[in-house]
């Protein structure tokens, strides 16, 4: 079968139809048949469809993943008007999916976007605004664009505005207002909602206070891949706080956490292994996580590497 392209359609592009087109999406699956659909109809110009086509080759649905090649499509979709293309090719340039990171050219896409009314490019850009990731620190800023998209139904920027509430960075502090916003955004399976609901019932503010609850919300975060979650719940698993004492997981969690470069698991873990509570007991094992805390910013660990040993003179 030949298939021919207008002429029209962008180099870039025209590959990637070619590639899809001539891949065989005949199964049976109704998500097959959608593929084929998008692909003929973003073949025909329909930019709203170049990005659907896109969104499938980066997550792999129905089609293999193709990273490069979906950020193609984004590119001509934003170009053509879709704010979401914008925002989507903004998320993989800063995560260095689509080839070299370029964070300067992400918060420009995510400014786009956001312009053109396509929420998860307020979000992504508030988030940098709260952290101070590429443009300079503006919490009331962040506040703003978090208000724009939770109200526009995403659900991500709901949660990071329940954290800014919760610490009264840019906006009041008002765990009322954070409850709600994380209740909303953990119904719709956002960890970091999960998370910050966890928090506020392990301490009882807005909500009831429930260890028990905070412990299964903390287990969803972390399952989730919110880092933070994991370290709450290895910290109520080592307690025995809302589940029973494990010190075996709480150990495993803490390892993942000083895995993804997080000090406090590091810490926690040596606390551990200096006890052995659910490791071996090994000191030196302990010492050399400390060392890795102190290189994360962990003072304290800091100030134990060149503390005097005992009987020693200082």
């Amino acid at each position: 079968m030949h298939i021919r392209l207008p002429q029209e359609v962008p180099l870039p592009v025209r590959s990637v139809l070619l590639m899809i087109l001539t891949a065989g999406l005949t199964g049976c699956h109704p998500g097959n048949a959608e593929t084929k659909r998008l692909g003929t109809a973003c073949e025909s110009g329909d930019a709203r469809a170049c990005d659907s086509l896109g969104s499938r080759l980066r997550r792999g649905e129905y089609v293999l993943r193709d990273e490069v090649r979906a950020a193609r499509l984004f590119e001509g979709a934003c170009k053509a008007g879709v704010g979401e293309s914008c925002a989507s090719l903004g998320t993989m340039l800063q995560d260095s999916s689509a080839g070299a990171r370029d964070s300067a050219r992400a918060i420009a896409l995510f400014q786009q976007a956001c312009d053109r009314r396509a929420m998860d490019g307020c979000a992504e850009l508030g988030i940098l605004y709260k952290e101070g990731a590429g443009v300079p620190a503006d919490p009331a800023r962040a506040r703003s664009l978090f208000t724009e998209a939770c109200d526009g139904g995403q659900t991500t920027a709901c949660a990071h505005l329940g954290t800014l509430h919760v610490t009264g960075r840019g906006a009041p502090h008002d765990v009322v207002t954070a409850a709600a916003l994380f209740q909303r955004a953990c119904g719709d399976s956002v960890p970091l909602g999960c998370l910050g609901l966890g928090r506020l019932h392990l301490a009882g503010q807005a909500v009831s206070q429930n260890d028990s609850i905070a412990v299964t919300l903390f287990e969803r975060a972390c399952d989730d891949g919110e880092i933070d979650g994991c370290l709450e719940l290895a910290m109520a698993l080592e307690a025995g706080r809302g589940a029973p004492q494990d010190y075996e997981r709480a150990a495993n969690l803490y390892r993942d956490v000083c895995e993804e470069d997080v000090a406090a698991g590091c810490v926690r873990l040596a606390g551990l292994h200096d006890k052995g509570a659910g490791v071996s007991r090994d000191e030196e094992f302990a010492g050399t996580l400390r060392q890795k805390a102190c290189r994360l910013g962990d003072a304290p660990s800091c100030a134990k590497q060149v503390a005097p040993r005992p009987g020693t003179v200082s």
